[in-house]
């Protein structure tokens, strides 16, 4: 393992084919108050955090409107505008009403106004990826891919990613509009979405899994990860994440801390490289588990 954690030791992806980044990156939702909801209890820690991203190589944010909601990207924003060198992706389409509350809403004229909103808030010209937070059962769907390709020809944003969906869910989609990324959860056990992977992957479609280390369920002593992670003088949770790199090239994991010192573990996750023996042994114990 690298002594000096760098993102860069994970590869790149192009989204889009034309967005460069490095693939391991950094999800934004953990720098809220708890519940995902209002200021965080230390802010100037994950203003600190924010700001050694680019030190540690990590040029791909992950963040939503919902997030807060808005305090992520603020505090993205103060942290790191103008983003030299920077992808900030963010989402809409998740409405909170409190502390862990999360209500589907799709109706296109929110989805437009969000997106300007989240612009602006972040102070960009163009989002360079903007993400259909859920497909909202309530509305029929070719409205809200309809205000998605309303924002591609206004120029509010540039590429488009999707979350929580199915392999038809993409396909229907990408009739409207291309698919940049699609957000689905997925970890070392919950294997759910392994045919939607598979299909991004055949596309060339970037795949971020959402809840990469299973908020440190799958990381605890005793797991099997511990074993391996003995073995490379690693954490569980960066075999974790070292697997989730291994397991294909359009993976492109987020693991998200509101502290300095956990993001440079997880980076340094980068610079392990697991054999196709460990893979494979971790493979078959999650898909057991």
């Amino acid at each position: 393992m690298a002594e000096t954690p760098d993102a860069a030791r994970s590869g790149t992806f192009r989204i889009g084919g034309d967005l460069t980044i490095h693939r391991l990156g950094y999800g934004a939702m953990r720098i809220t108050g708890p519940g995902i909801w209002g200021e965080p209890a230390d802010r100037e820690e994950c203003l600190r955090t924010l700001r050694r991203l680019p030190e540690l190589g990590v040029d791909f944010i992950d963040t939503a409107n919902s997030y807060g909601p808005e305090v992520s990207e603020r505090l993205i924003r103060e942290a790191l505008h103008p983003y030299d060198g920077i992808v900030v992706a963010t989402k809409a389409g998740l409405a909170r009403s409190g502390p862990d509350r999360w209500t589907p809403r799709g109706d296109p004229n929110y989805l437009i106004d969000e997106a300007r909103k989240s612009r602006d808030r972040l102070g960009m010209e163009r989002i360079p990826l903007w993400q259909l937070h859920r497909i909202d059962p309530k509305v029929p769907r070719d409205e809200q891919f309809g205000a998605v390709r309303q924002l591609i020809d206004e120029g509010v944003i540039v590429h488009v990613g999707l979350s929580e969906v199915s392999v038809a869910d993409i396909e229907e989609a990408l009739r409207v509009f291309p698919v940049a990324t699609v957000q689905n959860r997925y970890n070392f056990v919950e294997r759910g979405s392994e045919a939607v992977l598979d299909h991004c992957a055949a596309k060339g479609i970037g795949f971020i899994p959402w809840f990469p280390l299973g908020a440190g369920r799958l990381t605890g002593p005793g797991s099997r990860l511990a074993a391996i992670a003995n073995a490379h003088g690693a954490t569980p949770g960066q075999i974790a994440l070292a697997w989730l790199l291994k397991r294909s090239p359009v993976m492109l994991p987020i693991p998200g801390t509101s502290k300095v010192k956990h993001l440079d573990e997880n980076v340094a996750a980068a610079g392990i490289t697991l054999s196709d023996d460990e893979f494979a042994d971790l493979d078959a114990a999650g898909r057991a588990a």
